[in-house]
């Protein structure tokens, strides 16, 4: 890996690296971001369901005692 890193011209080595290096970070940031806003609003969407579910049954119990 090393002679590879030192056949490359220096160019390549002190610009088009640090640049892919950085659209790579960047692509992979934001896969994150996206993997944990979609991940929050299932979880979300989730509870709002959990919730109506609970009002439901509530008010079902409510309407069998009357």
């Amino acid at each position: 890996m090393a002679e590879l890193w030192k056949s490359l011209p220096s160019w390549v080595r002190n610009i088009v690296v640090p640049i892919l290096v950085l659209v790579l970070a960047w692509n992979l940031i934001w896969f994150v971001v996206g993997v944990v806003s979609t991940l929050l609003g299932m979880l979300i969407k989730a509870l709002v369901v959990v919730g109506v579910v609970a009002a439901v049954v509530i008010l079902v119990k409510k309407a069998a005692k009357s």
